[in-house]
């Protein structure tokens, strides 16, 4: 619990970095256009209307992220099970920091996704059937990575029956996911409290609830032991991280 606890924070520090990262490089490509990237946030001067397009530019990221740590961890049965903690949670991060993004886009104008579909001239039956394939997306992810989570890390004995695979998600997903929750405030702060925590607390209800709803009816592991994740290389990467962060990020870097 405490090893997937420090990587599914690090997984999302990592996926909200690169997020904001491709929020900032293409409005620097942009005649015109001056950004700075910050820890928990980007900003910019002028651009015009482009800018509004621009704003979808870190959610697609994030479902790059998603796809490729997917498909990584769709072949990580050989590899340690501190690398398949982290491919699961990198996995986990980008599929539902870009679906979430694209479900609130569909109802908040204002939302970076928001004012990219505005950009591109969205009518309302196009969000709400862009916000119902985001949904369907959410469901599909959550099962396929339950599913994933069982076969990569689970015991056959966690997983024998219905009971012991909804405890192994409790213990390994669920209850880590929002564990991490709290984990993340030194990463997010100095911002509005409300923004410190309701992305994460967003981001991971978006996903748990499907993966925790599913694993009733998930396979049974073919692993009869499972050796300890590492804690010091999370852990390691987290303080390498938060020191990023706050002494490199929090007072901006200029892009242009």
């Amino acid at each position: 619990m405490l090893g997937s606890t420090l990587f599914c924070a690090l997984a999302f520090n990592l996926t909200f970095f690169l997020q904001e990262l491709f929020l900032v490089i293409p409005k620097a490509l942009t005649p015109g256009v001056h950004a700075t990237l910050f820890h928990n946030n980007h900003d910019w001067t002028g651009g015009g209307r482009i800018v509004e397009l621009l704003q979808g530019t870190g959610a697609i990221a994030d479902l790059v992220v998603g796809l490729v740590f997917s498909a990584l961890l769709a072949r990580a049965a050989q590899r340690s099970i501190t690398a398949r903690l982290f491919l699961f949670w990198m996995a986990f991060q980008g599929l539902y920091q870009f679906l979430s993004q694209m479900v609130i886009g569909t109802i908040l104008p204002r939302n970076d996704v928001g004012r990219a579909l505005a950009y591109l001239g969205f009518s309302s039956g196009m969000k709400w059937a862009t916000g119902l394939l985001a949904l369907a997306a959410m469901i599909a992810a959550g099962i396929w990575l339950m599913r994933k989570a069982i076969a990569l890390i689970a015991t056959a004995g966690e997983t024998a029956s219905a009971g012991a695979r909804l405890g192994f998600i409790l213990r390994t997903v669920t209850l880590p996911a929002l564990l991490s929750v709290p984990v993340l405030i030194p990463f997010r702060e100095p911002r509005n409290i409300v923004e410190v925590v309701l992305i994460p607390v967003i981001v991971t209800m978006c996903g748990v609830i499907w993966i925790q709803a599913s694993a009733g009816f998930g396979p049974q592991s073919p692993q009869p032991a499972r050796p300890a994740p590492s804690l010091a290389i999370p852990l390691a990467a987290l303080l390498l991280v938060l020191a990023f962060f706050q002494l490199v990020l929090r007072p901006g870097v200029a892009f242009s």
